[in-house]
């Protein structure tokens, strides 16, 4: 089957959208050809079973079929997004990747045990904040920016999609905190807008989707999984598990890398975006546990398996991806795809451009 663009449907170029990424294999090639209206069919189970549920290929055709449910992608109709061709593939790449997840999960089904484990840090660190305030350069926390911005230019919109789903006490305190994470009606302070501005501040490009490319499978598992738990109802005490995790992990990284970037002389938009963060997420932390938590297991006490799911596999998939990052600088290399100097239209202007978000 080949998309077909409803009469009437103008397929225009849109500077607030990414251009699509190259390929990474034979899912990703088929969605690829797909989206631009060239391709004809789509994989079948067999072409998912066989595929690595981690691997780049899988990863970057699942972070193309979750997009359209974004901003999509230049050039590519917003009729797209409902595709039945493409939404059954993409139900076929988040089976595969679901059942891997669950495959390694498992640790805990008690909340408390899962939310103890959280709050508990090593007295030596070996993450990607612990090495980048004792030995981060200049250059490798540009790499982390770059490949953070593949969520953070959309900071907190997964995480809308439970909204609706929620009712009473874990409603109310979620709107809360994504009014918080959303400038709280000041576009200048919104997240994504601040992360924007962080990687001015860095020398990077802040377009959205603009280092998608240089992301690997590692990024865009920790990425997805924000979309696989957020598009789907049945998945909602996943997402609050997943959500509260962020929260309650993200003040002391936060303060570390903020301190990182003081350390390396970065602006101070750089080092504002990370300061509000240690102020926000500690005061965050409390209301997803007592009241986003708190309230979704006191309406649906039977998804306490599911949220401790959502903490487990936010872990697993962020101690993969700090495992990738930390071992390519400390052999030396790039935590990147591709050198940021190496993509297609790498530079900045001299006026330099502002993110949208």
């Amino acid at each position: 089957m080949t998309i077909t663009v409803p009469q009437g449907t103008e397929v225009r170029a849109d500077t607030g959208r990414p251009q699509l990424p190259p390929p990474r294999g034979e899912l990703s090639e088929a969605v690829h050809a797909y989206l631009r209206g060239v391709g004809r069919s789509l994989p079948d189970r067999r072409s998912t079973a066989g595929a690595d549920p981690y691997g780049e290929d899988l990863q970057l055709a699942l972070h193309l079929a979750y997009e359209l449910h974004y901003r999509g992608f230049d050039q590519v109709p917003d009729a797209v997004e409902w595709d039945p061709d493409l939404l059954r593939l993409r139900s076929l790449m988040e089976e595969r990747f679901e059942d891997a997840l669950r495959d390694r999960c498992g640790r805990f089904t008690d909340v408390d045990e899962a939310f103890a484990a959280l709050l508990t840090e090593p007295a030596e660190g070996h993450g990607v904040s612990d090495h980048l305030v004792r030995d981060g350069t200049r250059e490798q926390l540009r790499e982390y920016a770059a490949l953070r911005s593949v969520y953070q230019l959309r900071e907190a919109d997964p995480h809308l999609w439970v909204v609706p789903r929620l009712r009473g006490r874990a409603k109310a305190a979620m709107v809360a905190i994504e009014y918080d994470e959303f400038g709280c009606g000041r576009a200048e302070a919104m997240h994504a807008r601040l992360f924007a501005d962080l990687m001015s501040d860095l020398g990077l490009d802040p377009s959205y989707g603009r280092y998608l490319e240089a992301a690997g499978a590692e990024t865009l598992a920790t990425v997805n999984l924000m979309s696989l738990l957020g598009l789907h109802r049945a998945r909602r005490g996943a997402l609050v598990g997943h959500f509260a995790a962020l929260e309650i992990t993200s003040s002391p990284a936060a303060a570390r890398i903020s301190a990182a970037m003081r350390r390396i002389g970065a602006g101070e938009a750089a080092v504002h975006f990370y300061d509000e963060h240690v102020e926000a997420d500690a005061v965050h932390e409390q209301l997803v546990r007592r009241e986003v938590v708190g309230g979704l297991l006191a309406d649906e006490p039977e998804l306490a398996g599911d949220v401790a799911f959502g903490v487990e596999a936010t872990v697993l998939l962020e101690d993969d991806l700090a495992a990738h990052i930390t071992g390519a600088w400390e052999a030396g290399g790039s935590a990147l795809r591709v050198p940021i100097d190496d993509l297609p239209g790498a530079g900045r202007d001299e006026a330099g451009q502002r993110g949208d978000a």
